[in-house]
């Protein structure tokens, strides 16, 4: 199930006739967004919550390349979770269903009016175990560190 379906308009298109690497970022950034609304958090959410999600770290992948006008749909899944912090895996597609970018991203709820982290509020939490769970079985992109591969 898709969070969020987009299409690549003109203005993330760099000089190599692609999506920028940070626009990929950018539609990634809309996928959290997106997963906010799922869980509660949309802006009357926020409100009613004084609560919302901060990101603290992502590693993105690029797979493949998008081009302008193409379809794109990100999915996520929850690798694990704890009362105040979501580690989600992002997966970015096209109409086809070819996987174009990943993202792998460390979210913390955040108290509002404190600025602080807290724990999610019951309906968020009961929102956020509904999502797609990858258990035991990560995605085989997630947990990925970067590096050049051990010289032997």
């Amino acid at each position: 199930m898709a969070l969020l379906e987009t299409r690549v308009i003109p203005e993330w298109v760099d000089y190599n006739g692609h999506l920028n690497d940070a626009e990929y970022a950018r539609v990634f950034s809309l996928g959290v967004e997106a997963l906010m609304d799922t869980i509660g958090l949309d802006a009357a959410g926020r409100d009613r919550h004084g609560y919302t999600l901060y990101t603290l770290e992502t590693h993105l992948c690029y797979r493949r390349e998008a081009h302008e006008g193409q379809s794109l749909a990100v999915e996520v899944t929850v690798l694990d979770r704890d009362a105040k912090r979501l580690h989600v895996f992002f997966a970015m597609r096209d109409a086809e269903g070819t996987l174009l970018a990943t993202s792998e991203q460390m979210l913390m709820g955040i108290d509002s009016d404190a600025g602080r982290p807290a724990p999610f509020p019951e309906t968020v939490a009961a929102a956020v175990e509904a999502l797609p769970a990858a258990g035991d079985d990560w995605p085989e992109l997630a947990g990925r560190r970067i590096g050049l591969p051990a010289k032997r």
